[in-house]
C-alpha cells in the first residue's frame, strides 16, 4: 500500500514540476541583428488571466536597452499543467 501512495505520489509530483515549451517568431525587419536582447515576460493561468500589464514589445526593449530599431521579435510559450508563462524576445540596436 505505500509503494502505490509513493508512485502516485510521485507521478503527481512529475506532472506538475512537467513543462513544454515552443519559441515561435512573431515578426522580423529589414533591420540587421544587434548584440542586445530584450525579454518580456507575463505568467498566464487557464489561457486567458495574464498577470503582467506591461508585457509587450516595448517593456522587451526597454529592458534590452534597445534604442535603435528592433530586428526581431519571437514569441516562447511555456506550459506547465495549470498556468503558463509567455516571453516576448527582441534584439537589435
Amino acid at each position: 500500500m505505500k509503494n502505490i501512495k509513493y508512485l502516485a505520489s510521485t507521478a503527481i509530483l512529475a506532472a506538475l514540476l512537467s513543462s513544454c515549451s515552443i519559441t515561435t517568431p512573431l515578426a522580423v525587419t529589414e533591420l540587421p541583428i544587434g548584440p542586445k536582447k530584450g525579454i518580456s515576460e507575463t505568467t498566464v493561468f487557464f489561457g486567458v488571466i495574464e498577470l503582467n500589464k506591461d508585457y509587450s514589445v516595448a517593456e522587451a526593449a526597454k529592458r534590452g536597452k534597445i534604442k535603435g530599431g528592433i530586428s526581431t521579435v519571437d514569441v516562447k510559450y511555456t506550459n506547465y499543467l495549470i498556468f503558463g508563462k509567455k516571453e516576448l524576445i527582441v534584439t537589435g540596436e
